[in-house]
């Protein structure tokens, strides 16, 4: 038997742009890699002789992705760890010291402290159909900036801009349609389209995102549900100190797509309307009713992918 099969073994990994920095743990071995293929083979291979509890890395947007996929394919277990948690972690233990080294030995640490639930790869259709959703946002975001600028530029300069708009809209246009051919390809994701889309203010790109961003949706609670997409308010109080409730964590792509939803439920669906008018004549702050009313619409959109009903005014009120 392999003698580290009976230690508990964490691996942290620094992710960078050209290379990996891989610490294991408690072997007090380090080594690097090239962020590449024959880098990631390299680092998979030396990996599972060890025989790891697991692999931690830092979520990066998207550098981590092909060394994750790796691990996946070599059935490595693996965890993409919020930064935010390994920050606060390394302030606990009072590290202040930062390099690359460093750093892959802070996040082995925290694997094997902390002991970070597996993270589980989701279909790769799933994860194309989130790209796709991310995609979007990021050309709204530039097709707005773009929006902007035609309106305090001088109409000499607006053909350097009219193209780009189309340009931008066409490649929106394109990921949309291929959203809706992706739903409609399974069997199961064009069933929780159908109930999604039944609530006024659900249109195809907020189905899209909560199917392919929250597939717990219907099989967790309510509460969790709420606090999954990050609009469960936390309360902060302490002794006599009574802080104002705020919501924070949770998955801010879907989060900002519902807000989107809501916005335009507001003017469509006669339930969110009379709920944001209720709290807003409460006294309630404009973003404060609007983040309510999103909360209102993750815990009926919850009840109704649990049940398998569609949408249905009266039990929404209630």
């Amino acid at each position: 038997m392999n003698p580290t099969a009976l230690q508990n073994i964490n691996i942290g990994v620094d992710v960078g742009k050209s290379q990996l920095d891989i610490h294991i743990r408690p072997l007090d071995l380090f080594f690097t890699v090239e962020n590449n293929d024959k880098g990631i083979k390299e680092a998979i291979k030396t990996i599972a002789k060890h025989q790891p509890k697991r692999i931690v890395v830092e979520a990066t947007g998207r550098l981590e992705m092909p060394f994750i996929m790796a691990c996946s394919e070599a059935n490595l277990p693996f965890v993409i760890a919020n930064p935010l948690h390994i920050k606060r972690f390394a302030g606990a233990i009072g590290r202040r010291a930062k390099n690359d080294r460093l750093d892959s030995e802070l996040i082995a640490h925290y694997a094997e402290a902390i002991q970070p639930k597996l993270t589980e790869l989701k279909a790769e259709n799933i994860r194309l159909m989130s790209d796709l959703v991310i995609r979007r946002n990021q050309l709204l975001s530039m097709q707005t900036m773009e929006k902007n600028r035609i309106q305090i530029l001088p109409k000499e300069m607006h053909s350097t801009i009219k193209p780009i708009l189309t340009a931008m809209k066409n490649q929106i246009d394109k990921i949309e349609k291929k959203l809706i051919k992706l739903i409609d390809t399974c069997p199961e994701y064009h069933a929780k389209n159908t109930l999604l889309q039944s609530v006024p203010g659900i249109g195809n790109i907020a189905a899209a995102s909560i199917i392919s961003n929250v597939p717990e949706l219907g099989y967790i609670t309510n509460k969790q549900a709420a606090a999954l997409v990050g609009v469960a308010p936390i309360t902060k109080e302490s002794g006599r100190h009574k802080g104002k409730r705020v919501i924070q964590g949770g998955r801010a792509q879907v989060r900002t797509v519902l807000y989107m939803a809501m916005m335009s439920a507001m003017q469509c669906n006669p339930v969110f309307k009379a709920t944001y008018k209720r709290l807003l004549d409460a006294g309630k702050p404009k973003k404060v009713a609007i983040i309510a009313c999103v909360r209102k619409m993750v815990v009926t959109l919850n009840s109704m992918l649990r049940d398998g009903t569609m949408w249905d005014e009266n039990s929404a009120k209630i």
